[in-house]
């Protein structure tokens, strides 16, 4: 449980990024969760209606008080949010337009409306109690709300037969003159399998003018301070926390909505004392886990801002939709912004083109650049270690589901500010190599994880690489220990990559000059031990396969040039056999070879391609590594 105590720790650290506007999903106060408004009703400090309006989608975020049972409610008896929730549950006349209520409620549709009046009523005579609840309790107690929202025309109904107004299901007329609430809702399926905007379905959030107050919202800090000191009024007597190990008050459950605003999975689950959920193990459910309700709320709450702010989650589509699965996320307990272990060398340093670098030296241009790749990342590793102390904690967790309802945790790790940089320095050095993702973007450096999938498991599908999503999730997962533990590289990905390289014909260029930068790299970081290849042409090296590597790539080059001097353009016998020239090199190089014949003619004898090629034969030392006609390695 250590994961929750240094999430809850990270909570305390940044309470002043409670409720953010710059964050895309902002750290929640306890007892609270986001939603996804599409109306906002506004009335007076008596409860009296004032006007309405549709939420814009920039707008439409906004995080409202919940209970432990409704921040994950799911069934056909969701559990209502205690101030802004659905229309169902809000308006008392919800029924008499019309309106569908959730499959568990059809037998008396009033009861949403009436569970949600009552434990408002409760909320609004204890002791914790706020004037903006209070005057929210006398507006739905008239009964009239979706009357207030159709005649201020929010909501579109049509007249029927009998005489009733009843909700419309889709708009007919005009896409100029479609309703607002229609453009803003996902909709609702229908048995068609269509989805038709279910105005009905619409979440509504308050604002409350009164003379005294000039902020009107629900996310007034004294409605959320007054919620959550009513929420821990609910609770019964304290006891022992596993997590403190200090008296609390207990969770009853524990959140969901960790990857995303639909994501169910609980990292947590209930101590439901039916079924085999501890049976065998523990006398009661009070044995199974007993954290105290304001650490959990806090811990995930944490938990949920990390990954929206600086995790990478990763989908897989199931019944043609896209899923969360696996999570990942890297952050300082104390606050302090750390680098992204899953990010490229060029997205970690925010780097530009290399080309005005190469062209400063032309011997060794990639020596250069090698050198000052090396530099930049010192320095800008420099920069996080001057913030972090030599005992600040460093956090890497990874979560995942195999179930809409059940989370793990499937990688977590804690180490100081001053190993974790070491390790991404490591990783970025060892695996350096000139990328060129595409025409504008060339770097030094280490590719990404995701890219690495790409590059060793993808097929092409047209002008694109596509990857399945478990794959690529699979292997970015195996790739996270090589990165912060420093552990070798799974040969298997080493050599798919290597032979995908080697597949030039069946690639598009620019997948091919990525591939192979890729499979450049990662061949460098699992030698690293036993060789420190360099990036640059070294001239000395006379292993068999280097020395074939570098006859196939003049050969490229020669033929390749007559071929620009012709005004031809096709590919190159070199690129066309490179894939059976890797699996038998001495008899596909003759064949080469001899192709090279007019070539050579065409740009006389004396050309430094030729001269390039007789030195390199003069290197072979051994006659059997010449002739042997084994496949070639990476190298």
């Amino acid at each position: 449980m250590s994961w929750i105590e240094k999430l809850y720790q990270t909570y305390e650290n940044n309470t002043d990024k409670i409720d953010d506007k710059n964050d895309t999903i902002p750290l929640f106060p306890i007892c609270h969760t986001a939603q996804n408004a599409h109306i906002q009703i506004v009335i007076d400090g008596d409860g009296n209606f004032q006007r309405a309006s549709v939420i814009s989608k920039d707008d439409s975020p906004t995080i409202v008080p919940c209970t432990e049972a409704s921040a994950s409610r799911a069934g056909i008896r969701p559990v209502n949010h205690p101030l802004c929730d659905k229309l169902q549950y809000m308006a008392g006349d919800f029924a008499a337009f019309g309106g569908e209520v959730t499959k568990g409620f059809q037998k008396k549709p009033s009861e949403p409306f009436e569970i949600y009046k009552s434990d408002l009523q409760k909320w609004c005579s204890s002791n914790c109690s706020h004037p903006k609840a209070k005057a929210i309790l006398k507006y739905i107690k008239k009964n009239q709300v979706i009357k207030d929202l159709i005649n201020d025309k929010i909501l579109h109904t049509e007249l029927k037969p009998d005489g009733s107004d009843n909700f419309i299901y889709e708009w007919w007329g005009e896409e100029s003159d479609k309703p607002e609430i229609f453009k803003i809702l996902n909709g609702k399926m229908q048995k068609n399998g269509k989805r038709n905007p279910w105005q009905a379905e619409a979440f509504v959030r308050w604002a409350v003018e009164t003379p005294n107050c000039s902020d009107s919202s629900v996310t007034d800090v004294s409605l959320q301070n007054a919620w959550i000191e009513y929420s821990a009024s609910l609770k019964a007597n304290k006891e022992l926390c596993f997590i403190t190990g200090e008296p609390r008050f207990l969770a009853d459950s524990h959140p969901a909505k960790l990857r995303n605003a639909g994501d169910k999975a609980k990292l947590i689950s209930s101590n439901d004392s039916s079924g085999f959920t501890f049976r065998g193990r523990f006398t009661d459910d009070s044995q199974v886990a007993d954290i105290g309700f304001e650490i959990t709320q806090k811990a995930h709450s944490a938990l949920r801002w990390l990954l929206a702010r600086q995790g990478k989650v990763f989908y897989v589509k199931s019944g043609g939709q896209a899923k969360p699965r696996l999570a990942i996320v890297a952050w300082a307990v104390s606050a302090v912004d750390v680098p992204d272990p899953l990010a490229d060398s060029d997205d970690l340093l925010s780097d530009t083109s290399i080309e005005s670098e190469m062209k400063k030296t032309e011997k060794n241009p990639f020596g250069l650049t090698a050198q000052s790749f090396g530099i930049r990342l010192s320095q800008y590793l420099s920069g996080y270690s001057f913030k972090l102390d030599e005992t600040d904690q460093i956090v890497i967790m990874g979560i995942d589901s195999a179930t809409p309802g059940r989370m793990a945790v499937t990688y977590y790790r804690e180490l100081t500010g001053s190993d974790f940089l070491q390790r991404i320095q490591s990783w970025h050095i060892g695996c350096a190599w000139l990328q060129r993702f595409s025409k504008d973007r060339i770097f030094f450096g280490a590719p990404a994880p995701k890219d690495i999938a790409q590059a060793s498991y993808g097929t092409k599908n047209g002008d694109k690489i596509t990857l399945d999503d478990n794959l690529q999730k699979t292997t970015v997962e195996r790739l996270i220990p090589c990165i912060i533990d420093g552990v070798p590289l799974p040969w298997d990905i080493v050599d798919s990559c290597i032979k995908k390289a080697t597949q030039r014909q069946s690639l598009p260029d620019w997948a091919w000059q990525k591939t192979l930068g890729i499979a450049c790299g990662l061949y460098r970081y699992y030698f690293k031990e036993k060789e420190n290849f360099t990036m640059g042409l070294d001239r000395e090296r006379k292993t068999r396969d280097y020395l074939y590597g570098r006859l196939l790539a003049v050969a490229d080059c020669l033929e390749g040039y007559a071929l620009k001097l012709s005004n031809e353009s096709r590919q190159t016998n070199a690129t066309k056999l490179m894939q059976r020239f890797a699996e038998r090199p001495c008899s596909t190089w003759k064949t080469i070879e001899l192709a090279l014949v007019p070539y050579k003619t065409r740009l006389s004898r004396n050309n430094k391609y030729e001269k390039e090629l007789d030195d390199i034969h003069g290197l072979f030392t051994d006659v059997a590594d010449y002739t042997s006609d084994g496949p070639l390695s990476g190298e």
